[in-house]
């Protein structure tokens, strides 16, 4: 994509605490309509860049550049929406809209609702929502004001595979249909894998690998669990050194391609390959990658 539609980015941003580096030199950017990843494990610096991006927290150093015209360029979830759990949804972002200084009324609340894929006509306290709904909410409060980038912070956190399915969608409708950059971190592989456009991977605050989500997660690859039948007459496999059973096997690759593995496997006579389901190395995938 041209330069002229990255929306935000961060360069060489560094942040301590005391003499606790917490961010060291993290470069990181989003495009118009892209879904960028940022994935480590707890402590890595994830939220800490964030709030940095959203400018509740100040860098030490580093630059941040946003190019937007929208009244509020960015929009973001730290860590659990922070609503108040005795109003309905719509008082709820009546009082956000009136800290934005925005004329919020039933017409924009209605838009609103549909775009993160609430029902509108619940007039009940958000304690009744499930932690999905709530997140959906939080989702459209950091949607007021129509930023072009939202930036959400674990997302996913505590929702079911259904409500993490269902966020997903929405994710994509905004990044797809409306042109919205999307910036979201985890700590979980499962919950950014065929969602994100690009990958970075945070670790000890630095950025260790970056590249198309395929790309990165493929480097973190450490083998392939295949399901199906007749896998235990495969010779492929037994030349290979896999783990077979009766119905699995655990294989690792060396130098080979799995898509010649599979083509091989279907060519053997009794024979077939129902599944094949790549095994992600995470020591692999965190380890600071050599140029």
């Amino acid at each position: 994509m041209a330069g002229r539609d990255m929306i935000v980015a961060a360069r060489e941003i560094c942040k301590s605490y005391g003499t606790r580096a917490v961010l060291r030199g993290v470069s990181l950017s989003c495009l118009k309509g892209e879904i960028a990843g940022l994935i480590g494990p707890n402590g890595a610096g994830k939220t800490t860049l964030f709030r940095i991006l959203l400018g509740l927290v100040s860098r030490d150093s580093g630059q941040l550049v946003v190019h937007s015209q929208s009244a509020k360029p960015l929009g973001g979830i730290i860590e659990k929406p922070a609503l108040y759990n005795y109003l309905s949804a719509y008082d709820n972002l009546r009082v956000f809209s009136r800290i934005q200084g925005l004329d919020f009324g039933r017409k924009a609340y209605e838009g609103l609702m549909e775009r993160v894929g609430l029902a509108p006509g619940r007039k009940d306290p958000v304690r009744n929502y499930s932690m999905g709904m709530k997140q959906r909410l939080g989702l459209a409060v950091a949607l007021l004001n129509s930023p072009e980038c939202v930036i959400l912070d674990e997302p996913f956190s505590g929702l079911d595979p259904i409500g993490i399915r269902s966020l997903q969608d929405r994710i994509r409708t905004l990044a797809r249909e409306q042109d919205m950059a999307i910036l979201l971190s985890s700590h979980n592989l499962a919950e950014l894998g065929g969602l994100c456009d690009t990958l970075s991977v945070i670790n000890h605050g630095e950025i260790v690998r970056h590249g198309p989500a395929s790309e990165v997660f493929g480097k973190a690859v450490g083998g392939y669990l295949l399901y199906g039948t007749g896998l235990q007459h495969s010779r492929l496999l037994k030349a290979l050194g896999a783990e077979v059973g009766s119905t699995a096997a655990m294989l690792t690759l060396n130098g080979r391609e799995i898509s010649d593995v599979l083509r091989e496997l279907s060519a053997e006579q009794g024979v077939n390959v129902t599944a094949c389901i790549p095994q992600t190395n995470l020591y692999a995938l965190f380890e600071k990658e050599i140029p």
